[in-house]
């Protein structure tokens, strides 16, 4: 069984449907892209796979012991995450989502702060921290929700191009080394050719599902993007 499979899923938002007819698999180790126009959709998916909302229709399934409560969500930066008082190692130890953190929670918050190179600045408060930082902070506080599914909504937006190139490396890692499943929501039309190893288009709809190999030849990527590889 795959490791996530949306069926026939159609999705409202505050009453209005935003996408209809999305049936796709993910299997294990598969790092998905999900492309589209601003308001197309893609948020909202994210949303509902990582079951913050119900589908309006047809069903999201989970596969080799994955449920909702144990997928790494990094939503969109906010405000909020950016003025946030707590540690470095509060913020990724509250990924474990523990009311009462074991021995096993604070080791794998750890093994987290070394994997994305945060052990150094475990102890300082996330509102000292650069933008560039800070997503690294909350990209480890996904990973500690989950070794087996990231969803990443847009996780490189408001950051300068050389902390983008960091940041998709580093999810490229995970993915490729650490054997991680990776849905990402993302701009970044050539980076996402390249690391992708599958490519959602939506447009309130699905447009395209496959590898990143045929949305290219399919002629897609350079009909909407103008990318010619």
């Amino acid at each position: 069984m795959a490791l996530l499979s949306c069926k026939n899923v159609a999705l409202a938002y505050d009453g209005a449907t935003v996408a209809t007819d999305i049936t796709f698999d993910v299997n294990a180790g598969d790092y998905l892209c999900i492309l589209g126009r601003n308001g197309s959709g893609k948020s909202t998916l994210i949303k509902a796979i990582a079951g913050l909302i119900k589908p309006s229709d047809g069903q999201i399934l989970y596969g080799d012991g994955l449920t909702a409560s144990r997928i790494g969500y990094l939503p969109q930066a906010t405000v909020v995450q950016k003025n946030f008082p707590a540690s470095v190692k509060e913020v990724v130890l509250s990924g474990t989502r523990s009311l009462f953190y074991s021995k096993q929670d604070k080791q794998k918050a750890e093994e987290t702060l070394q994997l994305l190179g945060l052990s150094d600045i475990a102890k300082h408060s996330c509102s000292e921290l650069s933008g560039g930082q800070l997503q690294r902070v909350l990209l480890a506080r996904a990973l500690c929700a989950s070794s087996k599914l990231l969803l990443l909504d847009e996780p490189t937006a408001g950051l300068d191009k050389l902390v983008t190139e960091e940041l998709y490396a580093i999810v490229n890692k995970l993915n490729r080394e650490q054997g991680i499943t990776v849905i990402i929501i993302s701009h970044d039309i050539d980076t996402s050719l390249t690391d992708a190893t599958h490519i959602l288009h939506m447009d309130h709809r699905m447009l395209y599902y496959g590898t990143s190999e045929e949305y290219i030849s399919s002629g897609q990527a350079k009909r909407f993007w103008g990318v010619d590889k």
